[in-house]
């Protein structure tokens, strides 16, 4: 049966090859795509072969790109080889793209998440020529059925001056019904709140819309998408786990939480997998999760009835889970609902339905500030994506790291951290495999205190200690945040000496 049912849309299709040749050099490409899931898989791909044949003719071509969050090898990863990019926004995790954005040749504009759609409409980031965005299906009206992320499809969509559609055979039909997407959004003086008051309460409607006289070509695909494995936790991410699991049983004990906790929003990683792991088996029930992506841990949690809902805007699953998705999509439906992450990420939604915020971190200080983004302050990771939007607005947050890295040679909690992300203003609660440190209500000595003998490890928490004493003595009446410059920043040198960078 075709996927591709709109009289108009069934017109228009092209293959991969004389789609990609619609987008011109300097033009700002908004593609589908977070975490992996959703993401174009066959244009990009033609893209970047007539970049890279320009190149050779001596033309310089790139495009900038705009997705929802990171994409794939398939899309990212082809462009970057081919040196097609000029910027990219608002997130990315590609080690090719990653490189050439360390080393300045594309400029990019870490976002966070929540921002990202709303200052498109607002003009922040110039004109959005070509959408490329993969699909389920295209239904008989031109309705368009969603894929296996929404991310910032929407905007994408009513924005672009031209749109270029992947419909993809692989997504399963059946995604039909698993979406929810909001068109109630005005640009300023003439917002509305948000009547969504329940994390599982639909706003919106099933499908994305679209301008066919825009379409200008259709792909039919039949790819997978970017499915990474996890690894099965480890010590470190077990006794995590561990110390967030029992500091929120306190939390119950003290009339902070309900019983059935709060929704919960989970970070991407090996760590808050297992986080998530550790609530399978435990007394806690009921759940709910408002987050961004859907792990094989929450799908654990689903089928043991941990989890009774989740709310996200896509997919980030193991071969594995896709597997056990589309085996049991059924009775997923009605349990999983799929957002643009205007909504998953929106700061209004996330303070007024209480959201536990867990991610993870590459360094904390003593004081509290915790770098999501950078090593040795200069050079990108990935991004800072949604972190900031549930950090700052959630009702309780957490940061999530072992206590050590480069196989215990450096420190992750550090007298100064090399970049800011999340100030100490904003930061609740520090969890290592050595400990947790509840920040709340403490003042920035009193943190530092804490978090050195419950977060450090022993091999550092000496050096800690003695830092903080001599900051002090040499800082009379300046001891509110005491810091001993040159030697805070002599901190990440060891993370030079490692050789790794």
């Amino acid at each position: 049966m075709t996927r591709v049912s709109c009289p108009l849309l069934r017109s228009r299709l092209s293959t991969a090859e004389e789609a990609a040749a619609l987008i011109k050099p300097g033009d700002n490409v908004g593609m589908s795509g977070f975490t992996g899931a959703g993401y174009p898989k066959a244009v990009p791909t033609a893209l970047a072969r007539r970049i890279t044949e320009a190149h050779e003719r001596g033309e310089d071509f790139r495009v900038g790109l705009w997705t929802g969050a990171s994409t794939a090898p398939e899309a990212d990863g082809v462009l970057a080889e081919a040196h097609g990019i000029g910027t990219r926004l608002p997130y990315n995790s590609d080690p090719t793209l990653r490189a050439l954005i360390n080393a300045g040749e594309v400029d990019y504009v870490d976002t966070h998440l929540s921002h990202s759609a709303p200052q498109m409409w607002f003009g922040f980031y110039g004109r959005l020529n070509v959408a490329v965005v993969e699909v389920t299906a295209a239904l008989p009206d031109g309705l368009l059925v969603p894929s296996s992320s929404i991310g910032n499809n929407k905007t994408w969509l009513d924005q672009a001056d031209a749109v270029i559609l992947e419909v993809n055979h692989w997504q399963p039909r059946e995604f039909e019904g698993f979406h929810d997407v909001y068109y109630g959004t005005a640009l300023p003086p003439h917002r509305r709140p948000l009547n969504l008051v329940d994390p599982m309460e639909r706003i919106g409607e099933p499908y994305l819309r679209v301008d066919p006289q825009k379409v200008v070509a259709v792909v039919e695909t039949n790819a997978p998408d970017r499915n990474s494995p996890f690894d099965p936790p480890g010590e470190a991410s077990r006794a995590i786990a561990a110390h967030l699991l029992d500091f929120l049983r306190h939390e119950v004990v003290a009339g902070r939480m309900p019983p059935q906790l709060l929704p919960l929003q989970s970070g991407v990683g090996n760590v808050a997998n297992a986080v998530l792991a550790g609530l399978d088996g435990s007394e806690f029930s009921g759940l709910v999760a408002y987050t961004e992506v859907l792990q094989d841990a929450m799908l654990d949690l689903l089928d043991s009835g941990t989890l009774r809902a989740a709310s996200a805007t896509s997919f980030g699953l193991s071969d594995t889970g896709v597997q056990r998705f589309m085996e049991n999509i059924d009775a997923y439906k009605g349990r999983i609902l799929l957002r643009s992450e205007e909504i998953s990420n929106h700061p209004e939604l996330v303070r007024r339905l209480g959201v536990i915020a867990m991610n993870g971190m590459i360094e904390a200080d003593i004081y509290g500030n915790v770098n999501s983004t950078h090593v040795m302050g200069s050079a990108i990771m990935n991004g800072i994506g949604g972190s900031g939007d549930f950090t700052r607005n959630a009702y309780l947050n957490f940061f999530l790291s072992p206590s050590t890295a480069k196989d215990g040679a450096i420190s992750t909690i550090v007298p100064m951290v090399s970049h800011v992300d999340h100030t100490e203003h904003d930061v609740h609660v520090i969890v290592t495999e050595q400990g947790l440190a509840d920040l709340r209500g403490l003042s920035p000595t009193d943190r530092a205190d804490r978090i050195i003998a419950n977060c450090a490890h022993p091999d550092f928490r000496d050096r800690l200690t003695d830092y903080v004493a001599r900051a002090k003595a040499s800082r009379p009446t300046a001891r509110h945040t005491p810091h001993l410059l040159d030697e805070a920043l002599s901190w990440h040198q060891r993370y030079l000496d490692t050789g790794h960078m």
